[in-house]
């Protein structure tokens, strides 16, 4: 398909459009959260701001945010960035999975990755969250620190997981909505735009995974999403397949809501949410075992070939990034 805008226009203005495109999703969320909010809830146009502003005080507050979180996450990080691949006349299949289909196995073990690295990762936690600023930047840490309590508070009200029916939603809300649409706009889009710009791949991933960690608003859990989002970009980069990522983001996700509910009802005493660190010996099995997953999943996903008709469809620029 020959889009209405060439695929050749420069990245800047590719990143520009992806953020118009995000905001017409917004937009778009805004209007069907009130028409459903009215419907199940029976909250109306003029309520939903309050409710929006302080969910705590509305006995459908909740409910309200969960809503708004699918909705405005659906139309903005997945129908609006797959419009925009569709006006810049890209086949979606070819250009977000340029490589053949890897083996399920590989799938399975991108997921488990994610797990393995649990461990290794509470450290990098844990630094983050106690870190000190210097004197003169003490006016941001406190702004930081409220808006952390402030979103903090936020998520433990829309993520009470006390019956199956509960974990179900929040898998799908807060694990496979995210999982699908992050990683299509950060390493799908802006990931590849980036590349193309400086064409300079872990340049283009770190970058990706910067604004991946900034955009959570979350500073003092900041460094680890960051991290995440690297490994996120460097398992597509070498795969060449979005389901990559997305299986593994999703695993990420849906662990730590699979282990909220286990907590919430009493079935395990480990709280997921805690920024303690573990152990050294769970840390240090922790990056031997990640490190020989990452190395393995990385010698088999760089035999992968391209698809010859990712392959054909390519331009110029896009060739070079298949053959990086």
């Amino acid at each position: 398909m020959k889009g209405f805008i060439s695929k050749g226009l420069h990245p800047f203005w590719v990143i520009l459009l992806l953020l118009a495109f995000m905001f017409g999703g917004y937009f778009v969320a805004t209007f069907i959260v009130t028409l459903l909010a009215e419907w199940f809830f029976g909250v109306g146009i003029f309520e939903l701001m309050d409710v929006a502003a302080d969910p705590a005080s509305h006995p459908q507050g909740p409910n309200v945010m969960i809503l708004l979180q699918a909705v405005l996450q659906f139309t903005s990080f997945i129908i609006g960035p797959l419009i925009l691949l569709r006006v810049l006349g890209y086949n979606i299949g070819h250009y977000l999975s340029w490589k053949v289909r890897p083996n399920l196995l590989l799938v399975l073990l991108s997921g488990l990755l994610i797990i393995t690295i649990m461990p290794a990762n509470s450290a990098i936690i844990n630094w983050n969250a106690n870190l000190d600023f210097p004197d003169f930047m003490e006016g941001f840490e406190r702004w930081a620190r409220e808006q952390e309590d402030s979103l903090a508070e936020i998520m433990k009200l829309i993520t009470r997981f006390d019956t199956v029916g509960d974990l179900l939603i929040g898998l799908v809300v807060f694990a496979l909505i995210p999982a699908v649409g992050e990683e299509l706009v950060f390493r799908g889009i802006l990931q590849r735009q980036f590349f193309r710009w400086l064409e300079n791949q872990h340049v283009a991933i770190w970058l990706a995974a910067i604004i991946f960690g900034a955009i959570h608003v979350q500073f003092f859990g900041f460094f680890p999403r960051v991290l995440l989002g690297a490994l996120f970009g460097y398992l597509y980069f070498w795969s060449g397949r979005i389901i990559i990522p997305m299986v593994a983001h999703f695993v990420n996700n849906g662990f730590t809501v699979f282990m909220l509910y286990l907590h919430q009802t009493r079935t395990i005493e480990t709280d997921i949410e805690s920024t303690e660190a573990m152990p050294l010996y769970a840390i240090a099995v922790s990056l031997i075992l990640s490190a020989a997953i990452i190395y393995f999943l990385y010698q088999q996903f760089a035999a992968l070939p391209v698809r010859p008709e990712s392959a054909a469809e390519a331009t110029e620029e896009e060739q070079s990034h298949y053959n990086s």
